[in-house]
């Protein structure tokens, strides 16, 4: 097994007993990883336990400059309008009983004269996604 390991250092368990198998030996594949855990021939390069998933890529598109600075209020009729728009998805039950996720779109406007706030709902359908 140590020779199998220094020929290939980054076989498994897994592939140290596929090419003990290969080499006619009849092995069990829990004793083999029992054996590789006790020499201390365990691969480290693939185990990463610390790094968690982040999607972040960086600056992917030009940011918009922000020109209303927490000024929502003005005296001017239309002359702030902010949006935001946000994705919920549900479950649906077809007629055949296959749950399928769907898509439901809320866009907030807001018109800073008055506050007032506008609500458009969009079903997934109407986006484009299914």
């Amino acid at each position: 097994m140590t020779d199998i390991r220094k020929d290939n250092p980054n076989f498994g368990y897994r592939s140290i007993c596929a090419e003990l198998r290969n080499r006619g030996y009849v092995v069990n594949h829990k004793k083999v990883q029992r054996l590789v855990q006790k020499l201390g021939i365990q691969v480290t390069s693939f185990t990463n336990k610390n790094s968690r998933y982040n999607s972040y890529k960086g600056k992917v598109d030009k940011v918009a400059p922000n020109r209303i600075n927490k000024r929502f209020n003005t005296c001017i009729p239309h002359q702030k309008i902010t949006t935001d728009t946000t994705e919920f998805k549900y479950y649906e039950v077809d007629a055949k009983g296959k749950l399928t996720i769907k898509k439901l779109y809320l866009d907030l406007i807001w018109i800073c004269i008055i506050l007032k706030l506008l609500v458009t709902v969009f079903p997934s359908s109407l986006m484009g996604n299914q």
